[in-house]
Order: C-alpha cells, then sequence, then structure tokens
C-alpha cells in the first residue's frame, strides 16, 4: 500500500490525543457531507422540473420543426415532402402556418397568434389529451372551427356550443391602410368555437388558436406558403440521425429545430438558474472547507513527534507533505461519498415515492410532489466538485500553514 496513504488513513481513523481534532474532522466531514447532499438534490430537482416543462410543451411543440433561416413563410415543393415521408424515421408531416391576427368576439378583442394546421395536425399531436370542453375539429361541411388556449377563451368569453362565431381581422399584405375606411384594409374570417385546449403553459393558454390551414391560408392571402413543417418520428429511432437526415434533404435555408431548441428561451433560463444556485452552493461548500484547514493545522502541530521519527527513518518533506495532503482529501473524499449515497437515495426515494409535496391540497398545482431526475452526469460534476476544492483545502494547508511544523 502507498505508505503516504496508509498514514493518513490511520490518522483519521485511529483515535487522537486530542479530542479537538477528532471534533473538528468529522465537523469537516459532516459539512462536506452536508453541502454535497444539498448539491444533488437541487440539481435533481432542477432537473425534474426541466423534464416537466418539456413534457408539457411535448403537447403542443413537435418533436422537429422545420422553419426557414430567413423570411416567415416558404413553399414545400412536393419532392421534398416525398423525400421527408419517405424517410424510415418519419412518421407524419404535418404542415403549419402561423401568424398573429386580432380576434372578435362579441365587445371583447385582443390580439393572438392563429396556427392553421392540415388533418396531419391530430396524427403528430395528442391534441385530445389538452382538450378541457368541446370536440376538437378543424372543419365541418363549410364551417370552419377554432380551439383557442384556455387563457383567449376565458379573456373573449368563449365555449364551445356558442351560437354566435368568433370573428378574425388580418390586415391585407402588401396594401396601404385606407384611412378613410380602415376595415377594408382587414380580411375578415369566421369561425365556431368547437373546443378549448390548456397545457398549462401561458405562453399557448393565453394567445394561441388552432385553426385549419384553409382558412389560415385564405385569411394571411397565401396559396401554398406554409411558416413551418412539423414532424413527428417513428418510435425507437435514432433521433440525432433523423435530424441529420432532415436536415440534409431540407439544405442550408432552413433550420431543423427539436423541442429544446424550439423553446431555446425557457430552457436556457431553466439551465442558468440551475447552474447559478450550483455556484452558490460551492461557495458554501468552501466555507464548509475551512474546518479541513482548522483540522490539518492542529493534526500537523499534534504530529510534531512523529515528523521527527519519520525523518529520523529517512522520510523527506515531499512525502510528509503527502501523508496530510492525503489526510485533508479523505475529510472531504469521505464526506462527498457519504454525502452522494444519501443525496441520490433520497432522490430516488422522491421520484418514487413524492413523499415532498408541494401543499396545498391535490389538484393545486399542476403535479402534487416536486419533481426529481437524477443525472449520471450531475452526479460526476458534484463528485468531481468536492474532490477538487476539497484537494486545494488541503494543499493550501500543508503548503502554506505547515511549512513551521512539517518542514
Amino acid at each position: 500500500m502507498n505508505l503516504p496513504f496508509h498514514i493518513a488513513r490511520r490518522y483519521l481513523i485511529s483515535k487522537k490525543s486530542h479530542n479537538a481534532i477528532n471534533i473538528i474532522s468529522m465537523v469537516s466531514v459532516c459539512g462536506v457531507m452536508v453541502v454535497t447532499i444539498a448539491l444533488v438534490c437541487v440539481l435533481s430537482v432542477m432537473n425534474g422540473f426541466s423534464s416537466l416543462i418539456a413534457s408539457l410543451f411535448s403537447d403542443f411543440d413537435p418533436q422537429l420543426k422545420i422553419i426557414p433561416k430567413t423570411g416567415k413563410v416558404f413553399i414545400p415543393s412536393s419532392q421534398t415532402i416525398d423525400r421527408l415521408n419517405a424517410l424510415p424515421e418519419v412518421s407524419v408531416v404535418s404542415h403549419v402556418l402561423q401568424e398573429n391576427a386580432l380576434i372578435r368576439y362579441g365587445e371583447r378583442q385582443m390580439v393572438g397568434v392563429l396556427k392553421g394546421v392540415d388533418q396531419n395536425y391530430t396524427k403528430q399531436i395528442n391534441i385530445e389529451k389538452t382538450l378541457i370542453d368541446g370536440v376538437f375539429k378543424l372543419k365541418e361541411d363549410v364551417v370552419d372551427y377554432a380551439t383557442p388556449g384556455i387563457g383567449l377563451a376565458y379573456f373573449l368569453g368563449l365555449k364551445p356550443g356558442f351560437v354566435a362565431p368568433l370573428e378574425i381581422y388580418v390586415p391585407k399584405r402588401d396594401e396601404k391602410v385606407n384611412m378613410s375606411n380602415p376595415a377594408s384594409s382587414f380580411n375578415i374570417g369566421y369561425a365556431y368555437t368547437g373546443a378549448i385546449f390548456s397545457i398549462n403553459q401561458q405562453v399557448y393558454d393565453d394567445n394561441y388558436m388552432i385553426i385549419s390551414l384553409d382558412l389560415a391560408r385564405s385569411l394571411f392571402h397565401y396559396d401554398d406558403e406554409v411558416s413551418a413543417l412539423e414532424i413527428k418520428l417513428n418510435d425507437r429511432v435514432d433521433f440525432g440521425h433523423a435530424k441529420a437526415e432532415i436536415s440534409r434533404i431540407m439544405g442550408d435555408g432552413f433550420l431543423v429545430q427539436d423541442r429544446e431548441e424550439q423553446q431555446a428561451a425557457s430552457f436556457k433560463m431553466m439551465s442558468i438558474e440551475k447552474w447559478m444556485i450550483f455556484l452558490i452552493l460551492c461557495f458554501i461548500l468552501i466555507i464548509a472547507l475551512f474546518n479541513v484547514v482548522g483540522s490539518l493545522s492542529m493534526l500537523m502541530i499534534e504530529k510534531k513527534n512523529d515528523v521527527r521519527t519519520l525523518r529520523n527513518l529517512g522520510a523527506d518533506t515531499k512525502l510528509i507533505r503527502r501523508i496530510f495532503l492525503f489526510e485533508g482529501w479523505m475529510i472531504s473524499g469521505v464526506g462527498g461519498v457519504v454525502g452522494l449515497l444519501i443525496g441520490v437515495t433520497l432522490c430516488l426515494l422522491q421520484q418514487k415515492f413524492g413523499f415532498i409535496t408541494f401543499g396545498g391540497g391535490s389538484g393545486a398545482f399542476i403535479i402534487d410532489a416536486y419533481p426529481v431526475l437524477v443525472l449520471f452526469r450531475d452526479v460526476v460534476i458534484v463528485f468531481v466538485t468536492v474532490l477538487s476544492i476539497g484537494f486545494l483545502a488541503a494543499w493550501y494547508s500543508v503548503n502554506h500553514l505547515g511549512k513551521r511544523w512539517i518542514e
């Protein structure tokens, strides 16, 4: 066995002559352990919230979305659509035309986002899962139907089955506003409320309304243009390979976005919050490891006679330094390992049983318990961080504070 490590291990687990050193060492181990538990739990909870947000967006956002790099719309060629449908990874390709419009019902009106979709939309998104009232439909005979978000429907006073249709106003493209008759500068469409959806995301619930692609093209005065192609992939396919193949088919003029890229701002904000909390806890870890400095300093004072004996036996300064360096590193290592085991265990128990809840009664929140997702990458980052900061604390103690006692 490595001699410095063996001696350091004996110093850590054997009874020392001063109880104060034992106490400080255990306080150091416990401090590192508690902060490590906090790091694992906080990162796992943030992962859980990110996974929850992603699952909510998945009820509305497609797996892959093709948009033009420049401009708002494009005309997909039939050859391109055929090539996309021919890919074994692709299940459904849906055409979408999306743009802002003024939506009015009775005396109430607001600007919302119209999302015109084709008949493949229901094959791509499980829209029925999101409906809280009514039946989803785009068109029935000559009647157009709309499906607004719950916030938009509440503001306008809409409900499925109402006799009066809602009015949709869209400015005419490439035309100047007629100041003498402003109403003539708008394309006007009518649609009945067929259903109301809710996905617990304000950006969609308060602003979006789904209509048929034909009605959207009529209102926006387009023929074959779309603002995006939305794609659903088959189960158990290589997602990265499928995305690369679709990008190759579409060429350099288009972006192929996954769900995280479609909601880049939301996921980036959550990532920033996650790592800011991580940094704050790292500062707390640094403070906790100050105990290692004190513990090593007292240990080096106590072991002056042992150091003298080792020198008489031929030990040089480098070997003696390594003994105390290992001692300090083992304090942080033991606390880190125990903290990781406890933290991961707590997270897995929360993930399975959900014993820590939000409160407020069942149904008050989207979920009842704190979401947790343990990622191996985060566990490794926490462990490496604990060992690195612990090593720096031990190195500082041995190479600066311990010069007068071990040299």
